[in-house]
């Protein structure tokens, strides 16, 4: 078992966090949505060190981080449509799945065999210098056990994975708090493949044409968050909860109190004002902080579809399917 090391966000830490990646390690580190797990993407052996860390299903592709929309269209061919959205958004919480350029270098267990690659230029500035200084696309999925809930503070990634990685560079907690907005641009229309930090609204006024919604039929996975059962806690997750069971943990939204609320095991508010940006940034903590109460249940409060809804709710019912 390897020795997680907690990294400053100083130029030593950013040294010694670009060293390891460099020499074939595994580094988590913040972005402005989640704590990503890093590793040299061209260097399969270093991947396959994330799949392991996270025990993670080997179909599932990882998103590869870069520091600027030049060294993402070294990766993958950008059409109109992809290279419209990265100028819009990046650097930003949108990941692009384009086909692989000649040029690509990220590996194929990185991308899980397929003739695609999911990229995004984060914003966080921790994570840019640390892109920067190592040199090289950085394979980053959330920082946690495959299906657990994503991690939005070093704790939490130390909760799950310390031990299993070499360090951790602590920059504070995510502020966006879900994932990146996948979409693809595969020819055809743009697909909206998850909702994320990114509204669907905001890329379809950019784009001037509304999103296809989900993969292919029938397709493999082309990008992360695409299996049914995902962001799971260990207790069952109830949804659209408008009634509280005694001994349920209870997870709300807004200012409505519902009815049992005083036999909850314990309760948590996403946004007690109902506000949808601070929702998001709470999700996973929130998640995290029920389930260590060992309750059976966690029930949660209707959170609306609308803006960031949108992709709390695609968290909730992946938290809640059958696994």
């Amino acid at each position: 078992m390897v020795q997680t090391q907690r990294l400053a966000a100083d130029a030593a830490g950013l040294a010694h966090a670009a060293a390891i990646l460099q020499g074939g390690g595994l580094v988590a580190f913040p972005t402005e949505t989640v704590y990503g797990l890093g590793a040299d993407a061209t260097n399969a052996e270093a991947v396959a060190g994330i799949y392991a860390a996270k025990e993670r299903p080997s179909f599932n592709p990882l998103i590869a981080h870069l520091d600027s929309i030049g060294a993402a269209e070294a990766q993958g061919e950008f059409d109109e449509t992809a290279r419209r959205l990265a100028r819009a958004f990046w650097p930003g919480p949108l990941t692009l799945v384009v086909p692989v350029a000649k040029t690509c270098t990220i590996s194929d267990l990185a991308r899980a065999g397929l003739d695609s690659v999911a990229l995004r230029v984060p914003a966080h500035l921790l994570a840019h210098a640390l892109l920067e200084k190592a040199g090289r696309p950085i394979a980053a999925p959330s920082a946690n056990r495959s299906g657990r809930v994503s991690p939005t503070e070093a704790d939490h990634v130390l909760g799950d994975l310390d031990g299993r990685i070499d360090a951790v560079l602590d920059g504070g907690p995510a502020l966006v708090g879900v994932e990146s907005t996948i979409v693809a641009c595969l020819g055809g229309a743009p697909r909206l493949l998850r909702p994320g930090g990114v509204a669907r609204e905001a890329i379809e006024a950019v784009l001037g044409q509304a999103l296809e919604s989900g993969a292919e039929p029938g397709a493999s996975p082309v990008a992360p968050g695409m299996l049914a059962s995902h962001y799971a806690p260990r207790a069952r997750v109830r949804l659209n909860a408008s009634a509280i069971e005694p001994g349920e943990a209870a997870l709300l939204f807004g200012p409505v109190r519902p009815s049992g609320i005083e036999a909850a095991r314990a309760v948590v508010s996403l946004s007690e004002n109902g506000d949808l940006t601070e929702a998001a940034a709470r999700l996973f903590s929130s998640l995290r902080q029920l389930d260590a109460t060992g309750a059976g249940t966690i029930a949660v409060s209707p959170v609306p579809e609308t803006g960031l809804g949108e992709a709390i709710n695609d968290r909730l019912r992946r938290a809640a399917a059958e696994r």
